[in-house]
This record gives C-alpha cells, structure tokens and sequence, in this order.
C-alpha cells in the first residue's frame, strides 16, 4: 500500500526506513542479500546485525543494546528461560506430527481454549498466522456458501496467495480482487464521534456491493487491534455494530489475533474481548510460541465440520510437541508472572507519558492504543498532515539512543509501540525519555 507524505511523495509502507541495495557493503549484507535476493526485507538503511536478546533488550555483534519496541513476537521477553526449558526437554524427548497422541499437544490444547469461548471447541494447528487466516477464510467459506471478504483499508493479515488478496497493506501495484472489499479502520479521522455506527455503516455498505456484484458476503476479517492501519482500539466495543451487520447478511467475524492476541491490551487476553463480541473464527501466531513458530486457528465443531466434508486439513509441523511445549510455557508466564496485570499498568504508563508529550508538542498529533500496543501519529507542525518523512527522523533518533521502533499506518506515518509484556516502567521511562529527545532532533 503507498503512503503519501505530508508534501504528497507517495511511498510504500514496507520500505519506509528500511535498507535498500546500495546503502552499505557491508559483509553481512552483501551475504544476506546473496541469499534471500528480491525477497529480502532488513530494517534500517544500516542493518544491525544481532546476536542475543533477553526480555526486552537485545544485543548487537558490535556490542550495543537496544530496547525492543518494535518485535511483538518474543512476547513474554526474549529468550524467557522457562520456553527455552520446554522446548529444549521435549525435542530431547519428542518431536512428530498430530496422527500419533503426544499427551503435551492436547495438554496445550485445553489450556488454550480456557481463554476462548466454549463454542470455538475445535482448534486446528499451523505454523504461522497467514495459514491459520487462509484456514480461516477457507472455513467460512465452506460455512456460509459466500466467498466475499471484508477487511480495512491498510489491513495486513498474512502472505499466502489467498490472504495476501485479502492484505491490501501487502499490495505493491494493482487492485483488490472483487471479492475483496477495504472499508475505512475505525477512527475518528473517518467517522467522527461515532465510530461505532460509521464503522458498522462502512460495513454495510461494502456487503451491498458485494450484492451489486453478485458476490454473497463470507467473513469480515479483522485484526481487533488494527495495527496495520495505526492502531485503532477506543472506544471499547465499537466493533460490535459491525460484528451484527455482517451477521445479519449471513457472514462470520473472523478475529485475527495474531498481534492483539495473549494478553497484549492488558484489559482482556484477546483484542476482541474488548468489544464484548464472541468471534466465529479466532486466528492467532506470532507472540503464541514466543518466538518458536506456531499458529492455529479455534472455530465451532460444526463450521470445521462442513470444511473438511469437502477437504479436510493436515499441517505436517502444526501443532508438533515442541510447539505444544513453547505454547504452554507461553500460557504459563503470562498467568505467573501477571503479564497481562503489567501491560495494561506499564501501558498507562506509556500512555500517560505519551499523552503529556503530545500536549505539549503539535508534532505528535495522536496517541491511541490498549495495554501494550500503542500508536502514536506523527504529523507536520505547521499543516497537521502525517508526516512520514518525519517519522523515519523519529525512528532513526530513537535507535541512536538504543531503542527499535516501527512505523504503521495508511500514510507510514504512526509509531508502533509494541514492546514485551515483560517491560518494566524503568524500561517504559527510558522510552520516553528517548521518544522526547527524537522529535526534538
């Protein structure tokens, strides 16, 4: 998706800030670049070359530490030795496919779905979040006889052939598929005061053209977070409206819960709770394993039901012991050590300090977020429009004081704040202090 500036360069998202053939010759890039080609993505023009994490820090092979505000994956904290633990122990012992019983893989499962509504019963592994939305997509089609998907404008929900038609953020040239319809993210920038009708009416009007095409609605797909698209999280229970409309045209919700997922928005485990609505598909990945890949995807008996009458499923690595190790090791930590109580108090933090930030500086245009996903928008003094340009400065600043941060949005123009849940308020001060010395630069 391309991001026009505050002076109207239009830009793609993806490279903001990131390497590009040329900037540097440095040995580990040059062998990066050899290898992966056209598909390589590094971020920063100078590319840090990493070698050891623990919590929220990482270390580079030059011997500099860095704050992780940018990586959601290590969600408990990089390196957290309890996963490392069980992943170790069970690959020592055990390691195969879900056609034989491993008492661990079903141990997960059961304590998986004790965050999860009793109808989803059902849960299918897989091993990165754009297969556990493909399933998904798969599924609601095969459940509702309709193949039209809804998702928001600057949506991102994964890279294979069927979900990367339903990513407009991952669109370089071209257009939507007709059975893909973009609607406007949930924001006040769109809707005014009442995100919650306008949503639900943005909603609305893409399943009416999905009737003007001949297309029957199956699914609105959304990250209940919006992260791609800025962050969108307030008010709580805005989605509702949009949930019921889709609904009512015979459509599911699929919830991808990929990012908001597990205890990030410290108000509840899941993004969607937040909005009092029980999804008819959840797809979660990256912070699930805390770093080891695994994914999957909860949905009702009968829905999974009626698509594997037609093709059934089977993911060789999806739901392997090792992946039932980490994921449980996961569950564990976060109820041990009260990581979802410290994301949303240490995301107070940030958000207050934030807030007062913004007060006092027109530069930093909007703060909005739950817990420990934030967004912060960037924008030019003098106009108020988004400023990408600026935003890269403010990413580059902060990583000269050691802490990694991300840009998201329709105009690449908002922080992503997303640190571990493990992250302390002296870790959450020192952040701040580094964010007001970068838009001073």
């Amino acid at each position: 998706m391309s991001a026009p500036n505050a002076h109207g360069e239009v830009r793609q998202i993806l490279d903001m800030n990131a390497f590009r053939p040329g900037d540097t010759k440095a040995q580990a890039v040059e062998r990066r670049l050899a290898n992966l080609g056209a598909a390589s993505v590094l971020f920063y023009r100078e590319p840090i070359e990493m070698v050891a994490a623990e919590g929220a820090w990482m270390t580079a092979r030059d011997g500099t530490r860095y704050l992780d505000f940018y990586n959601n994956v290590p969600s408990v904290g990089h390196s957290h030795p309890k996963v490392v633990e069980a992943v170790a122990a069970q690959i020592a012992k055990l390691n195969t496919n879900t056609r034989y019983i491993v008492a661990i893989v079903d141990e997960y499962l059961e304590a998986l779905k004790t965050h999860l509504p009793d109808a989803l019963s059902n849960v299918v592994m897989t091993c990165s979040g754009s297969e556990a939305n493909d399933l998904a997509i798969r599924v609601a089609r095969a459940a509702t006889g309709g193949s039209g998907i809804i998702v928001t404008e600057t949506a991102y929900h994964g890279n294979t052939a069927l979900v990367t038609e339903a990513s407009p953020s991952a669109l370089k040239r071209g257009s939507l598929p007709d059975h893909v319809i973009a609607v406007p993210p949930p924001g006040a920038g769109h809707f005014g005061e009442d995100i919650a009708g306008g949503f639900r009416a943005s909603v609305e009007a893409a399943i009416a053209e999905f009737a003007r095409r001949g297309i029957r609605p199956a699914a609105l797909l959304a990250d209940s977070i919006f992260s791609s698209d800025g962050i969108f999280s307030d008010p709580a229970g805005f989605l509702r409206p949009a949930v019921e409309a889709v609904r009512a045209a015979g459509g599911l919700f699929i919830a991808d819960e990929v990012q908001p997922g597990f205890a990030r928005t410290g108000e509840a485990f899941w993004g969607y709770a937040r909005h009092g609505v029980e999804p008819d598909l959840v797809t979660m990945g990256k912070p699930m394993g805390n770093g080891f890949p695994m994914a999957g995807m909860a949905a009702r008996p009968d829905h999974l039901a009626s698509f594997c009458t037609d093709v059934g499923y089977f993911n060789t690595f999806g739901g392997n012991p090792v992946a039932a190790a980490a994921g449980l090791a996961v569950l564990e930590v976060i109820r041990e050590e009260g990581l979802q109580q410290n994301a949303l108090e240490t995301g107070r933090v940030l958000l207050d300090g934030l807030r007062d930030i913004a007060a006092a500086d027109a530069r930093v245009a909007d703060v909005r977020g739950a817990g420990l996903f934030i967004g912060v928008d960037l924008a030019d003094e003098e106009t108020g429009r988004p400023d990408a340009d600026f935003t890269v400065t403010v990413i580059d600043a902060m990583r000269a004081q050691g802490v990694l941060i991300g840009a998201a949005g329709r105009y690449g123009a908002t922080l992503k704040v997303r640190p571990p849940l493990c992250l302390n308020r002296e870790e959450a001060e020192r952040f701040l202090t580094a964010f007001r010395a970068a838009i001073r630069v």
